[in-house]
C-alpha cells in the first residue's frame, strides 16, 4: 500500500545521563488486518525502527531544574528537528510526541519537576504540529514501576511471548520473560509470578491489557518494583560515602579504594588526577574486598514489612526460577559485554565472567592503558577505570539481592518445551535464568517501545465494538476498568471511517491495493522496457546487424518474404506474394487507388534474369545513379527490389499492333491473365494508348557490373 498505510510515534526518553529520541512506525490497525494471515490475527501490531531514527543528547533534562526557560530552545530543539527528518509532512500532525522522564527526574523536588514539564510541554505545543492533546498524558515523570512495565512488554513483544506462547512455554502453563534494568540512578524489575505466587499477592500486581490486530483483548497480571538509588552512578556515590567514613583520618588525604585498578589517583568525583590533593581515592584492585564493601548497599538488613523482600527491606513475590527467566537490559548488558566480554559470547556464565573480572581488576593501572587504544575514545579511559565497580555491584544485585543461580556454579532449572523451543533458546541463552541482551532481532530492548507497542495497540477498534475493555494497565481490581488505569493514549475510529466522517469499507481497503500492485507493475514493466531497449542497442550496435535486420523487414513488409533468391516475383490478379500486404488486403480489401501489372500471355517470354549480387551495400556501391525510373517513386522501388537480392528483370517493349489494342480495349477494363482468369485493370484504358511509353525517361543499365554478368542480357536500345 501506499504512504497513507504508516502510522508514526515519536518518544523522548529524558533519562539522568541525556534524553534520547525515538521514533516508531506500524501500518495502520485497520490496513494491517485487511492484510493479515489468520495466524496473523492474533498478533500485536508490528512496529519498526531504524537506528538513524534515534539521537541522544547530554546532559539530562534534570540539569535544566533552575532555567526551565531554557529547556526547549537548548536542548529539545536539535532532537525535534531530527525527528522531522524522517516522519512525512503530511504525517506530522497525526503523530503523537510523549517525553516520559525517569530517575533524573524523580530526584527533584516536585515543584522542579512541575515547572520542568509545563515548560516542555508548552514548548512543543508551540512549536511543533506533533499531536500533544493533553500535556498530563503526554509530558511525564513516570514512576519506576511504570518504567519496569514499558521494559516488559518490549521484552516479550520481541521475543515473541505475547505473539506464540505455544513456542516459549517454560513450564507451569508460563511463557512469558522477566525483565530487569539498570540505568544511572534506579534499577527495576518487572516479572509474571507462577499462578501461585500471583494468587498469593493479587494485590501486588498491575494488570495489563493489551488488543491484537484482530481487535481481540489480552490480559497479562505483572509484578514491578524500582529501586531508585541503585542505579550504577548512585550506587557508586553511596560506595565513596561509606569509604570516607571507614578510612579518613585527620592526617590522610589519601583513601584506598579497592574497586579501582592498581595505581589509578582519583578525586572523589571520578576525575583522574596524578597527585594527591585534598581527599583522594588510591586503587587498591582487590576484587574480593570490592565485592565485599559493595554488598551492604543492597540494604538486606533493611526490616520487611511483607514478605518476602529482595532489596533494601522492599516487597517482591518469590521468584520461581524454573519458569521465570530474566533478561537483562542497560547497564546489565553494558557491564558483562563491554571490558569484561568475550568474543562470541552469547550467554552470561557466572564463573567465567567472575574469572574475567578478577583478573582485570589485579592489574597495574599502567599495564591497563596500553589495551585501551583500540577502545573508542571518549569512553574507554572512564569505561575501565569504572569497570571492576560496575561488575561488583552487578554481580552483588543479580546474586545476593535478586538470588538468580550463578550459571555455572550452581544447577540451573531444567525447562519444560519443545526440543525445537529448547535448542533455540539455548543458543541464545534465553533458558538461563539471567541473559544480557541488548538488541533482539536488530531492535533496541527499550522501555520506550513497550509505551509504543501499547500506543499502537489502542488504535485497534474491539472486536465486539465494545470499548468497555480499554488498552492500559491499573491496579490489579475486579471490574472492567480500576479507577487508577492509565489509558494507552491513543483512540480507535470504528471500522469504515476517516477522521473526516468519510466511509472506508473492505472495498476501498481492496482497491487501494490493486492501486499500490498496479503501480509496483507499472515500476517493474518499466524497468523490464529499459532492460530490453540496452540489449536491442547492444545486439544492434553493429552496422551489419542492423543492415540484415532492415533487409528482412522490408522483405517482409514488401510481401518478398517466401520467395526464393533468384525466383520471379509471383503475380497474380487478386493475391499478393504474402507477408503484411496479404494480410491487409484480407482484413480491408485492396486499395482502389492502386494497380497490378498484367501479364499477358507470351510476354513472360520477354524476360530475362541476370546474375544478382547478393550484397545491397556493394550493388549501391557500383551504380550509385542507376534506377529503375526516372522519378522518385521508381527509384524507391527499384531500391526495395535490390534489397530483395534479385537483379531488376530487362524488359523487350513492343509496339502493339491496332489489332492487338483493340483486343485489349474490348475486354472494358478486364483482361486474362497466365491462368485464364479475368483480372480487373481500372486504368487499362489509360495504360495502353501510352504503352510505348513504357520505355521512356529508363536509362541503359548496360554499365550496370552486375547486368554485365549474364551473357544474356544485352543494354536497352534506345530510340
Amino acid at each position: 500500500m501506499g504512504k497513507n498505510k504508516w502510522r508514526w510515534g515519536v518518544i523522548l526518553d529524558a533519562g539522568s545521563s541525556g534524553t534520547r529520541l525515538h521514533i516508531y512506525r506500524w501500518k495502520d490497525p485497520e490496513k494491517a488486518l485487511h492484510s493479515a494471515s489468520q495466524e496473523e490475527h492474533g498478533t500485536l501490531p508490528r512496529l519498526m525502527t531504524e537506528k538513524k531514527w534515534t539521537k541522544k543528547i547530554r546532559p539530562g533534562v534534570s540539569t535544566f531544574g533552575d532555567k526551565a526557560s531554557e529547556v526547549g530552545p537548548d536542548h529539545l530543539e536539535g532532537l525535534i528537528e531530527h525527528a522531522l527528518k524522517y516522519i512525512p509532512k503530511d504525517k506530522v500532525k497525526d503523530t503523537p510526541v510523549f517525553l516520559m522522564a525517569t530517575a533524573g527526574m524523580r530526584l527533584l523536588p516536585q515543584i522542579k519537576q512541575t515547572a520542568l514539564t509545563r515548560e516542555i510541554c508548552s514548548y512543543l505545543q508551540q512549536n511543533t504540529d506533533f499531536s500533544l492533546p493533553d500535556c498530563g498524558l503526554h509530558i511525564q515523570v513516570i514512576k519506576g514501576e511504570t518504567e519496569g512495565l514499558y521494559g516488559w512488554i518490549a521484552s516479550n513483544y520481541l521475543l515473541g511471548g505475547f505473539d506464540n506462547p505455544d513456542k516459549h512455554q517454560h513450564g507451569k502453563g508460563h511463557h512469558t520473560y522477566g525483565f530487569l534494568d539498570m540505568g544511572g540512578a534506579s534499577a527495576q524489575i518487572a516479572f509474571a509470578p507462577n499462578m501461585t505466587e500471583a494468587e498469593k499477592h493479587a494485590n501486588d500486581l498491575k494488570l495489563l491489557r493489551l488488543r491484537t490486530i484482530d481487535g481481540s483483548p489480552s490480559e497479562y497480571k505483572v509484578f514491578t518494583a524500582t529501586w531508585l538509588g541503585f542505579g550504577v552512578n548512585e550506587a557508586r556515590q553511596h560506595y565513596v560515602e561509606n569509604l570516607q567514613e571507614l578510612y579518613t583520618t585527620g592526617s590522610s588525604a589519601e583513601i584506598p579504594d579497592p574497586c579501582l585498578p592498581k595505581g589509578l589517583r582519583t578525586t572523589l568525583e571520578g576525575d583522574v588526577v596524578e597527585k594527591a590533593s585534598d581527599l583522594t581515592l588510591l586503587g587498591a584492585g582487590s576484587f574480593d574486598e570490592c565485592l565485599r564493601l559493595t554488598y551492604p548497599l543492597l540494604g538486606k538488613d533493611k526490616p520487611c514489612a511483607d514478605h518476602p523482600c529482595l532489596l533494601n527491606g522492599q516487597h517482591v513475590p518469590a521468584i520461581d526460577f524454573d519458569v521465570n527467566h530474566f533478561i537483562g537490559v542497560s547497564e546489565y548488558y553494558h557491564t558483562t559485554h563491554g571490558v569484561f566480554g568475550g568474543k562470541g559470547d552469547k550467554a552470561y556464565d557466572f564463573a567465567t565472567y567472575q574469572q574475567r573480572v578478577r583478573d582485570f581488576c589485579s592489574q597495574d593501572w599502567d599495564d591497563i592503558l596500553p589495551g585501551l587504544e583500540d577502545r573508542k575514545k571518549e569512553s574507554r579511559y572512564k569505561n575501565a577505570q569504572e569497570a571492576c565497580f560496575k561488575a561488583s555491584w552487578m554481580i552483588n544485585v543479580l546474586h545476593e539481592g535478586i538470588g538468580i543461580p550463578r550459571i555455572g556454579l550452581e544447577k540451573t532449572p531444567a525447562a519444560n518445551v519443545s526440543k525445537e523451543a529448547l535448542e533455540h533458546a539455548k543458543q541464545s541463552g534465553l533458558l538461563d535464568a539471567f541473559q544480557p541482551v541488548d538488541k533482539i532481532d536488530d531492535i533496541e530492548v527499550s522501555w520506550t517501545l513497550g509505551k509504543m507497542v501499547l500506543y499502537a495497540a489502542g488504535q485497534i477498534p474491539p472486536k465486539s465494538g465494545d470499548d468497555s475493555l480499554p488498552v492500559g494497565f491499573g491496579s490489579n481490581m475486579v471490574g472492567p476498568t480500576p479507577p487508577d488505569f492509565q489509558f494507552a493514549g491513543s483512540s480507535w475510529r470504528p471500522h469504515g471511517t476517516y477522521p473526516n466522517g468519510t466511509h472506508n469499507d473492505k472495498w476501498d481497503l481492496e482497491a487501494e491495493d490493486l492501486l499500490d500492485k498496479a503501480k509496483s507493475k507499472s515500476t517493474t514493466g518499466l524497468i523490464v522496457f529499459f532492460l530490453a531497449f540496452f540489449l536491442i542497442l547492444y545486439v544492434f550496435r553493429k552496422r551489419d546487424r542492423r543492415m540484415r535486420f532492415y533487409s528482412k523487414v522490408i522483405t517482409f513488409f514488401r510481401g518478398s518474404g517466401t520467395r526464393r533468391p533468384g525466383s520471379p516475383r509471383k503475380v497474380s490478379g487478386h493475391r499478393s506474394s504474402g507477408g503484411l500486404s496479404s494480410l491487409t488486403n484480407k482484413l480491408f480489401g485492396r486499395p482502389s487507388a492502386t494497380y497490378e501489372r498484367v501479364l499477358e500471355e507470351g510476354e513472360a517470354d520477354q524476360f530475362e534474369l541476370g546474375d544478382y549480387d547478393s550484397d545491397d551495400e556493394r550493388d549501391r556501391e557500383h551504380e550509385p545513379d542507376h534506377s529503375d525510373g526516372s522519378d522518385g517513386a521508381s527509384s524507391s522501388s527499384s531500391r526495395f527490389g535490390r534489397t530483395s537480392g534479385l537483379a531488376t528483370p530487362k524488359v523487350n517493349v513492343f509496339e502493339p499492333t491496332p489489332s492487338i489494342a483493340s483486343n485489349i480495349m474490348s475486354t472494358s477494363g478486364s483482361a486474362l491473365n497466365r491462368s485464364g482468369l479475368v483480372v480487373r485493370t481500372e486504368s487499362r484504358e489509360r495504360l495502353v494508348p501510352n504503352l510505348q511509353m513504357l520505355n521512356a525517361g529508363r536509362r541503359s543499365r548496360a554499365g550496370s557490373p552486375t547486368r554485365q554478368k549474364s551473357p544474356l542480357m544485352s543494354p536497352l536500345q534506345e530510340d
